[in-house]
């Protein structure tokens, strides 16, 4: 077993109305004391859409710490970069990023078992939380996405754990890697179906195959912008 990373800080949020009348837990604020996590993730956190958000492949939301000087530095000194938080993560990270963590790695975090499932799609609700409109297709082209976990075993995680690597059955794998090749559009056949051999979450595994049957990328406008404008 490896250490990774620390946890800098567990976060949790409740459903507000948000903009253009949808529902969002985004704006979760860190937490003190030891949190519970079930099968879908910190027992007082909430998914303002779940048909997007939330659920067993999506139970937990890692985001690194050390992205946050290199948003300052592309958008400047915004107010919602000032605190962890800011995108909607539910477990702050530091010492590990989507370069370093790999599909389907087992993370022991506390007293609980966590599995990377995947990367994350960033959607429009970015855009209005940094009163930035591109933001989301930032992080999509940055890959600074952070990613998702499901949890294998349940229990409690705090402040200041370890984030221990149990085992990395995909070490040729990244995240990043395979984010690169579904954010940047590929269509090569031979990539594509390199990636139909992994895990893949089916949400990313019908991706794929659509790509391989149809030969064209997805249209992102209305994850991204809200819209198809």
């Amino acid at each position: 077993m490896t250490t990774l990373g620390i946890v800098n800080a567990v976060l949790a949020g409740k459903t507000v109305p948000f903009a253009k009348g949808a529902q969002s837990a985004i704006n979760k604020k860190p937490t003190t004391g030891r949190q519970q996590v079930s099968a879908l993730g910190i027992t007082d956190d909430e998914q303002g859409d779940p048909r997007f958000h939330g659920g067993v492949e999506k139970a937990l939301h890692i985001y690194p710490t050390e992205h946050y000087p290199e948003w300052r530095k592309e958008i400047g000194e915004k107010p919602v970069l000032n605190t962890v938080g800011a995108f909607g993560e539910n477990i702050s990270s530091i010492g590990l990023n989507e370069y370093t963590i790999c599909l389907e790695d087992k993370i022991r975090i506390g007293s609980t078992l966590l599995e990377v499932s995947q990367g994350r799609m960033p959607c429009w609700k970015l855009n209005v939380r940094f009163e930035q409109p591109d933001m989301s297709l930032r992080l999509q082209n940055t890959l600074r996405t952070g990613w998702y976990f499901r949890v294998l075993e349940t229990g409690e995680l705090g402040e200041g754990d370890e984030i221990i690597l149990c085992d990395r059955p995909y070490p040729d794998w990244p995240l990043s890697r395979i984010m690169g090749l579904i954010f940047e559009g590929c269509l090569d056949e031979q990539e594509l179906r390199q990636l139909l051999t992994l895990p893949l979450v089916d949400s990313w595994r019908k991706l794929v195959e659509c790509r391989l049957d149809k030969h064209v990328v997805e249209d992102w406008s209305l994850r991204l912008l809200g819209s198809r404008e």
